[in-house]
């Protein structure tokens, strides 16, 4: 029996489809993922892990769950060229989903967004009723200084890496990502998501990396100081604080603008009595669909070939000294203060210091409840840690001006 050559023809083209298909699956190709065989696995894992952490720990789990997921999609092999494919013009063809997605990153407009939907949730009111917390706030970026000169050496003199990094000790994700990107650390072989993960990380282990640092630094006297009733700010004081922020650090330093001038349009929203809408918005809707945006694409570069490397590690381990830092300079910075004031601080609300909110307030509280049990500080605590923000988006337009 002969069999018709169109047959045989349309047999071998099936195999060699075949073929194809098989060396388009991602078992083929973990083989050959970098940078060595199986690699893509590590990443999965690491992925696996941070979705444990945000839904069975409740470890910041807006934005650890998209992360993970960004990650996840990622190291998938196969699945990172599909999604990031940069379109072409001849043929005409459309890129990969991250391609465009990622746009808000590389061109740092999600963190920016992030800030006008923080400004649109918080009360400056603790902090406009106790002007002394801006030093504490201050006080707190001891962290990003003291990273800065460590990774300066650390990183072989890259001024730039050793920056993002640093900002890491504000305790502020969006932030984080912001210098990151600046720095130039959204590129391709950049470091932003190691960045980005440990800035989260750090954050959501805050009730666990604290609490040591307040204790060995306070003594059982001063952890059981009261502190009086603040004064009710009056709404016209509200309104006019994110006006003069702006125009004072704007003329003295520009480059805080982007994240700070967000972070008071978003406040002055809130308070102007007359945007309710615009306010609302800011702080549900659009920060819903911002932090799915920010951190899925945050998540997705963090490629094997790029973060399974010895420059990760050391990321990770300046980040943890960076916000370690920023505990011990908000309270140590406290404790100088009550030298000089008759009606003194508990020092454990300057630890809050870092612009956690409302998170670090609430730990300053639950220290101070342990002593004290009716002693309560997070209003007091709420207004350092107010100020940390507006430091860490002030500490970020420095290093921008100086390094960028």
């Amino acid at each position: 029996m002969v069999i018709p050559s169109a047959a045989m023809d349309g047999v071998e083209n099936l195999g060699q489809s075949m073929v194809k298909l098989l060396q388009s699956t991602g078992f083929a190709q973990s083989v050959d993922s970098t940078p060595f065989p199986f690699a893509n696995y590590i990443m999965l894992v690491v992925a696996f892990v941070l979705f444990y952490l945000a839904i069975a720990r409740g470890f910041e789990p807006l934005l650890l769950v998209p992360i993970a997921f960004g990650v996840m999609l990622a190291n998938i092999p196969g699945a990172y060229e599909e999604l990031s494919k940069t379109p072409v013009e001849e043929p005409m063809q459309a890129g990969g989903l991250f391609y465009y997605l990622s746009m808000g990153v590389n061109y740092v407009i999600y963190p920016p967004l992030i800030f006008l939907a923080i400004g649109a949730m918080t009360d400056f009111g603790p902090l406009i009723a106790n002007p002394k917390s801006l030093i504490m706030g201050a006080g707190a970026q001891l962290g990003i200084f003291v990273t800065l000169f460590a990774g300066y050496f650390i990183f072989g003199n890259d001024t730039q890496l050793a920056s993002a990094v640093a900002i890491i000790g504000g305790a502020d994700g969006p932030t984080a990502i912001y210098v990151a990107t600046q720095m130039g650390e959204a590129a391709e072989g950049g470091h932003l998501s190691a960045i980005a993960i440990a800035a989260y990380s750090y954050m959501a282990l805050i009730p666990a990396i604290q609490p040591p640092i307040m204790k060995l630094l306070t003594t059982k006297q001063e952890r059981c100081i009261r502190m009086k009733q603040m004064r009710s700010v009056p709404k016209r004081e509200k309104i006019i604080f994110p006006i003069v922020v702006v125009v004072l650090c704007g003329l003295f330093l520009p480059s805080s603008l982007p994240l700070l001038g967000m972070l008071m349009l978003g406040n002055l929203l809130k308070e102007s009595g007359v945007t309710g809408r615009l306010a609302d918005t800011a702080s549900n809707g659009l920060c819903n669909v911002v932090t799915i945006l920010l951190g899925t694409c945050v998540g997705f570069k963090a490629t094997a070939s790029m973060f399974l490397t010895a420059t990760t590690l050391g990321i990770i381990l300046l980040g943890l000294t960076a916000f370690a830092f920023g505990t011990v300079g908000g309270v140590l910075i406290a404790k100088f203060m009550n030298l000089f004031l008759k009606e003194k601080i508990n020092p454990l609300i300057g630890s809050a210091g870092v612009s956690a909110v409302p998170m670090a307030a609430r730990v300053s509280q639950k220290i101070g409840q342990q002593y004290v049990p009716d002693n309560y500080l997070l209003m007091h605590a709420m207004g350092p840690n107010v100020a940390g923000v507006i430091g860490s988006a002030v500490a970020a337009g420095v290093l921008i001006a100086f390094f960028a």
